[in-house]
């Protein structure tokens, strides 16, 4: 069952680096075909991971602002941590 948590972390993982746009992307496209959503948080859920499936199209892209949008609809907020890369 996908619900608000799932789509978050997937967006969470995203953003952290740890898969690509085309996984992210890949990821929706599957859901939107194969998962059960939850009842409670149907509507939000559904936009949400339609728009991630079709973040690939050059049209439609995933900006931050778009990713931090669609996290506050699923009860999130995103901040930034910038940290030094020398050691």
């Amino acid at each position: 069952m996908i619900t608000r948590h799932v789509v978050a972390q997937q967006l969470t993982r995203y953003l952290h680096g740890e898969v690509s746009l085309a996984h992210l992307v890949h990821w929706g496209e599957e859901v939107m075909k194969e998962e059960e959503f939850d009842e409670a948080d149907f509507e939000v859920i559904r936009d949400v991971v339609a728009r991630i499936g079709l973040a690939d199209v050059a049209a439609f892209g995933l900006t931050w602002e778009d990713c931090t949008s669609m996290l506050a609809r699923l009860g999130y907020r995103a901040t930034v941590v910038v940290e030094s890369g020398k050691t």
